[in-house]
């Protein structure tokens, strides 16, 4: 798995993933291992991960700001939000 860019303010992570494996998107925001969850840091936030496949093995761009409306992925919500 490819880790290109991970900021949280700055946009998304670029990753290269594979098919056939359950990935979990974090939700909360808490997680060590971003953007996925590290099975734990949600607990208390009433905010689960969200788990998805991919059919083929291909580049994505998850979010990291975690403002998307297409969950995982990145929809640019990230340059609406305030630098610094």
């Amino acid at each position: 798995m490819l880790r290109e860019k991970t900021s949280s303010n700055d946009g998304p992570a670029e990753l290269e993933l594979e098919p056939g494996i359950v990935y979990s998107w974090c939700r909360c925001g808490r997680s060590k291992n971003q953007p996925f969850c590290d099975k734990g840091s949600h607990i208390g936030t009433g905010l689960e991960p969200k788990e998805f496949t991919v059919s083929s093995k291909r580049k994505v761009w998850l979010c990291m700001c975690k403002q998307t409306k297409l969950v995982p992925y990145c929809d640019g919500s990230h340059n609406k939000l305030k630098k610094g």
